[in-house]
């Protein structure tokens, strides 16, 4: 799809995920001027450089590095700065230092913010969107988690591998926690309008409880096992990022897994969850609802009873 004209995002953060998300956007002509914002100024010239040299087979686009300042005018504000997890590091411990320096980040955007949608990439996400939706007080639907739009990805993936069905046809989601405790939602999950077990039977592939407990493992060890292999996940969530960026910029209304703060939907009231939304021009647009079963149900409470403990670590900072 063609870039929106005049469309403007920044990306704050130029490691290895910001870089990649600016590497696939400029692939994609996402966006008409995209800006890399990062406190290593050296960083980030040489990545829109870098970028900014293979333009001439892409496309045109005004990459350039900048500061807090640029993020007036941006339709959608991208933060991927974040401080890596640690071996025997505890996922608190990672919430205090990341909700630290989000909390600074934040700040800095605030200055200068005067509309768009703040998309937020850095971990642990489900805690980094809730603190940035409270310190910020825009309307909830304005702050987005990436969550688990890519452990959906990646669900769908494994799936379409076992069942050996174009991954497109594949459609399921995975909620709750982007993390230890997220869940794939078996009892609705698709294969070209026939539910998974279903369309298994209709073909004569085994897709067992025990088989069905494999994948989800998969699905939530996919980033650790690619971390294991090369040290660190960043072309999978690039692509991602883009991707709902590309849903509110062009006004899609495409029903993504995203995090958001929720108010009384599925029975949960201020914490910030994975689950499937409309999204569009404004962000959130509307927050769907599926019917889960009762052992989802339960899978549900569980990821919020995380979510909050990590929540409730970082709340007075």
């Amino acid at each position: 799809m063609d870039k929106k004209e005049g469309s403007k995002i920044a990306i704050i953060g130029a490691g290895s995920v910001g870089a990649a998300v600016a590497f696939v956007m400029s692939i994609k002509q996402t966006c008409a001027e995209l800006v890399l914002i990062d406190v290593n100024t050296d960083k980030a010239q040489g990545e829109v450089l870098d970028i900014s040299h293979g333009l001439p087979f892409l496309g045109h686009m005004n990459i350039h590095a900048g500061d807090y300042s640029d993020v007036k005018d941006c339709d959608i504000i991208i933060v991927t700065a974040g401080i890596p997890r640690k071996e025997g590091e505890t996922r608190i411990d990672l919430a205090v230092k990341n909700v630290k320096l989000a909390h600074i980040i934040t700040d800095s955007i605030m200055q200068h913010y005067n509309g768009g949608i703040i998309m937020l990439v850095s971990n642990p996400c489900d805690v980094v969107t809730y603190k940035v939706t409270e310190w910020t007080g825009l309307p909830t639907g304005t702050i987005i988690g990436s969550g688990t739009n890519l452990d959906s990805a990646r669900f769908r993936y494994l799936l379409s591998q076992k069942l050996n069905v174009d991954v497109r046809n594949v459609h399921g989601y995975v909620l709750g926690e982007h993390g230890e405790t997220q869940f794939p939602c078996w009892s609705r999950t698709h294969i070209a309008g026939m539910p998974v077990d279903e369309y298994a039977k209709l073909i004569g592939v085994e897709l067992n409880d025990e088989q069905k407990a494999e994948i989800a493992d998969k699905t939530r060890l996919s980033g650790a096992e690619i971390i294991k292999l090369k040290r660190a996940t960043f072309n999978g969530i690039a692509v991602s990022a883009t991707t709902l960026a590309e849903s509110i910029l062009n006004n899609e209304h495409t029903v993504r897994t995203v995090c958001t703060k929720l108010d009384g939907q599925y029975g949960k009231k201020d914490i910030a969850m994975n689950v499937p939304c409309v999204l569009g021009g404004s962000g959130v647009e509307k927050i769907l609802e599926l019917p889960l079963n009762a052992t989802e149900m339960d899978l549900f409470n569980k990821s919020e009873e995380n979510i909050r403990a990590a929540i409730e670590s970082v709340k007075d900072l």
